[in-house]
């Protein structure tokens, strides 16, 4: 496959913006649509080929756009539905995709839906979501926990019933048994892909289909007192469950009405590799059925989802968590992989993630020599990159004292992703030029905005922008390291190397100590970017990784 002819999403980098926190344009502390298109020219400069925009639909921000009240406009935290045009047409321009970011489990307890479904036990959306009666004793139907804590169920006073949120009692989940439900949805992905955009990343696409029996979940056995309460149970019948790869073919289904959008969906963080790769389904040139049309989803397309067995394709991309989980160490990185590698079906597509608004960032985790060796993997391996905005930079989680959490997580369990989702850093101005110097923004800004900033990065050239923008530049312009094929290759303890295509080695120190190697050749770039040139016998320093390229 040629650079040119591979999908854009296969041969390309996504950046994600929290849009919150990229640039704020009017004043008022918080990034907007009109920020993001006003910065355009900087992802332009990186060489990023699509933006991945977290939630900007209506939502009343109970978990920051995660609860969507309305999914066909724009909350005006972010601007207008004519502020997305201009920014995607100023993308386009520019060559840039933008994926937005879709919500189907849940919607916000705001939205209309959810208001005529509370009304009465009669509405004709009642069965749009999820109710069930107390227990005799009135306590909930089961044992379910929400993520942010507490019980998965809010009793509602009007009709004497318990409703299911896997997240807030403001995030009610949607009964996706109903094929209403399914086309309400469908069409409104139909609405954006219409309106030029370019894919969806797809919010826990894994947790849409729950028990039907509505089975308590059992107690995790590893789970000890301490540990986060959320996790008490094994989420075993609250999601994921049968008929979810038959659902997911369905939406596909939907993005294939339109040529080059692409759906990436966010599943259970694991470190087995089948459990990523199950989300590919089947190869869709051998699998052929009835599509959709228009505005709305066929009626042959409603598939049973009871249904076991089906060879339809589902996602483009199933995301990869793995470089956020993994101990850091070069012989579970390559185990990975290499197992990664050989599951991934001839008809997908690798993918890899080290950071994004509900992790750690990357530089806080690892450190900052060791930030430079993931990025190197990053850029080098086979697979799409995720990069979170900031990590570019080394940006690090900032240190923000409980009473300012803004995180509902945070605000409930402790367990707050605030840190890494504070404002970009632009400059050494106040407030790092994210906002004019007067506003006081959404989240404060740590100490080092006014050394690690993108102009500041822009004229060293050893740091971490400058690695980026150098490891960019070299994929961008060779598609050995954009599409070439990888092997992995044996090396001392601590070392990971592998080769791309049949151009490039690429070799990464893991550890604190000098690893002498008994190969070398052309250096094209050292994490370092302090050498290159030939090199008969590659020595490497410690957590250092290099880029080799062969005759």
């Amino acid at each position: 496959m040629t650079q040119s002819s591979a999908p854009w999403w296969k041969r390309g980098i996504v950046y994600q913006i929290y849009p919150r926190s990229f640039m704020d344009s009017n004043g008022d502390g918080i990034g907007d649509l009109r920020g993001i298109a006003d910065r355009l020219d900087y992802l332009v400069w990186l060489g990023m080929d699509a933006v991945w925009l977290s939630p900007i639909f209506t939502s009343p921000m109970a978990d920051f756009g995660y609860d969507v009240s309305n999914y066909l406009d724009v909350d005006p935290i972010f601007g207008t539905l004519a502020d997305f045009d201009h920014l995607l047409a100023e993308a386009h321009a520019r060559d840039i995709r933008i994926v937005l970011d879709f919500v189907p489990n849940h919607t916000s307890s705001e939205h209309e839906w959810f208001k005529q479904s509370r009304s009465s036990r009669d509405n004709p959306k009642r069965d749009w979501y999820i109710w069930r009666d107390a227990k005799p004793d009135g306590s909930p139907p089961n044992n379910w926990l929400a993520y942010f804590g507490g019980p998965s169920w809010t009793w509602d006073e009007t009709t004497q019933q318990y409703y299911l949120h896997s997240f807030l009692p403001e995030q009610p989940d949607l009964n996706w048994h109903n094929p209403d439900v399914r086309r309400a949805m469908y069409d409104a992905i139909l609405f954006w892909l219409g309106r030029g955009v370019d894919g969806f990343r797809i919010d826990v696409i894994d947790r849409m289909i729950k028990d039907e029996q509505l089975r308590d979940n059992p107690l995790d056995p590893n789970w000890v007192e301490g540990d986060n309460p959320a996790h008490r149970f094994q989420r075993l019948y609250s999601e994921n469950r049968p008929g979810i790869h038959e659902l997911i073919g369905e939406f596909r289904e939907v993005f294939d009405e339109f040529e080059n959008s692409v759906s990436i969906g966010e599943i259970a963080y694991s470190l087995d590799p089948s459990v990523i790769t199950a989300f590919y389904g089947g190869d869709p040139q051998a699998t052929k059925v009835a599509g959709v049309t228009g505005t709305a989803i066929k009626e042959e397309v409603l598939i049973d989802v009871e249904a076991e067995g089906s060879s339809r394709p589902e996602l483009h991309l199933p995301f990869n968590f793995a470089l956020i989980l993994l101990d850091w160490n070069a012989e579970a990185v390559r185990k990975f992989v290499d197992s990664y590698e050989d599951m991934i079906p001839a008809h997908g597509w690798g993918n890899y993630v080290l950071g994004n608004h509900d992790q750690s960032r990357v530089a806080t985790r690892l450190g900052d020599a060791q930030a430079r060796v993931a990025a190197l993997l990053l850029l080098t391996v086979r697979g799409t990159p995720f990069i979170y905005y900031g990590d570019e930079l080394g940006m690090r989680d900032a240190d923000i004292p409980p009473e300012k959490y803004r995180d509902p997580q945070g605000i409930n369990l402790g367990i707050s992703r605030d840190p890494q989702r504070t404002p970009m850093q632009w400059s050494a101005a106040p407030n790092a030029g994210f906002a004019p110097p007067d506003a006081e923004t959404w989240l404060p800004l740590p100490p080092d905005t006014p050394t690690m900033n993108v102009e500041a990065e822009q004229a060293d050239p050893r740091s971490m922008l400058t690695l980026f923008k150098r490891l960019i530049d070299l994929r961008r312009g060779d598609e050995a390291l954009a599409l070439g094929d990888y092997a992995s290759l044996n090396t001392p303890e601590g070392v990971f190397a592998y080769e791309r295509g049949s151009k490039y080695t690429v070799v990464l120190n893991f550890t604190n100590e000098t690893k002498p190697l008994d190969w070398g050749g052309e250096v094209v770039i050292s994490t370092h970017l302090d050498r290159e040139g030939n090199e008969t016998q590659l020595e490497l320093r410690p957590n250092e990784g290099v880029i080799l390229r062969r005759d």
